[in-house]
């Protein structure tokens, strides 16, 4: 399961991944509907579903700052909002590559996508 950060609440992104992604697609205010998330409420509510990637572009708040952890991923983009309709096909990338390709191998990862390349922290 892809869930999407506020900032990708657009149903063209959604139906982008969709496209290639065999999974489910969500939203993360799908995980609490009806209520304001909180950065720090994030890693509680990925705990809820079974092995998610979490996609964001606020890098500021996600990347160093949350906690890696084995039952999710969380995939962090220093991207512009004008860009933001990239995000499928750099997502699709990054889910390409051999240690990402497979739930079991992306979870525990904190992934840094950014222009120079990518790095990660893990659990």
């Amino acid at each position: 399961m892809i869930v999407l950060d506020d900032q990708l609440e657009d149903a063209r992104i959604q139906q982008a991944i969709a496209r290639w992604y065999k999974g489910t697609v969500i939203y993360l205010k799908d995980l609490r509907p009806a209520s304001v998330i909180k950065d720090d409420a994030v890693p509680m509510l990925l705990r809820t579903i079974k092995q998610p990637t979490f996609v964001t572009l606020n890098y500021i708040h996600f990347w160093g700052k949350i906690h890696a952890d084995e039952n999710y991923c969380v995939i962090c983009m220093l991207l512009p909002m004008a860009r933001k309709f990239e995000v499928s096909a750099l997502l699709r990338e990054v889910l390409r590559l051999e240690e990402y390709r497979t739930k079991r191998q992306r979870m525990g990862a904190v992934v840094s996508v950014r222009e120079r390349g990518i790095e990660e922290y893990r659990a």
